[in-house]
């Protein structure tokens, strides 16, 4: 699934058709998009996993889901879920969820939880996260409403800079360290897209996908882990587990060379 810093890239490159006419809409979606055709694009704007092209009215919100792409000034060989055809260049999506927004984007989005944006909260995450205590952080992270754009890739690098275990739960952090992982949730995002520009994002990846823990030389465990049930990349001799633990399964345990360490709150 594309994250935040991917959707950055295409609302970058997509800032072409700002202020063009759109002159041609097809494709198969079942979303009737029929009365965009005549309009111009106002904005060409971004809200963590969603692309949005806001015209009079009305914003078309693309969503790339776990496989979707998109193509500009040229096609591939499927049938696009949304083919925009503008007074000059072309915009082509494929298996994108596709939704038409009729209220003000200030309505509809809050900007402050999107970790890319100008106006991110951090005060604001925290706040929010006060109010789910024994939620794990693996979840946490990927909860749209509190870190908009963050995505798999970025929970699980962002949880072993910090060395916290996955199953370690929000309320059993230290608040120093309940501190860092927001800060690194918004600070790695922007390395993400800076390795992204620079075509070398996999090479810095620490732990997603890995076998060996880049610090001890352990083995990476890999666990589907919480209520949303993602691949989760960790070291169990590096990241701690805060809490029970009672989320990781024994074949976690068993894996790693040492059992990961659980602390409690005082």
């Amino acid at each position: 699934m594309p994250e935040g810093p991917s959707i950055v890239l295409l609302r970058e490159a997509a800032q072409q058709f700002k202020g063009r006419t759109l002159r041609q809409v097809s494709g198969n979606s079942r979303v009737h998009l029929g009365p965009l055709v005549g309009r111009r694009v106002k904005a060409v704007r971004s809200w963590g996993k969603h692309f949005l092209l806001e015209f009079s009215q009305v914003t078309l919100r693309i969503h790339l889901l776990m496989f979707g792409s998109y193509r500009i000034n040229e096609g591939k060989d499927a049938v696009p879920r949304v083919s925009l055809q503008f007074s000059k260049g072309e915009l082509n999506f494929y298996a994108c969820s596709v939704k038409l927004i009729e209220l003000p984007l200030e309505d509809v989005y809050d900007w402050r939880a999107d970790v890319m944006d100008d106006a991110w909260d951090a005060g604001l995450a925290r706040r929010k996260l006060k109010t789910t205590l024994d939620m794990l952080v693996c979840d946490a992270l990927l909860d749209q409403s509190v870190f908009s754009g963050v995505g798999n890739i970025i929970k699980n690098e962002v949880l072993f800079r910090v060395a916290v275990h996955p199953a370690s739960r929000v309320g059993d952090l230290p608040p120093r360290l309940l501190t860092r992982l927001i800060q690194q949730a918004r600070e790695y995002s922007f390395d993400f897209l800076r390795w992204k520009r620079a075509n070398e994002l996999k090479k810095h990846w620490q732990v997603h996908t890995r076998r060996t823990c880049p610090h001890c030389g352990g083995p990476v465990s890999k666990q589907y882990l919480g209520i949303t049930h993602r691949r989760s990349f960790f070291c169990p001799n590096c990241q701690t587990l805060y809490g029970s633990g009672d989320e990781v399964a024994p074949a976690a345990m068993s894996s790693s060379r040492r059992r990961p360490r659980a602390k409690t709150r005082r």
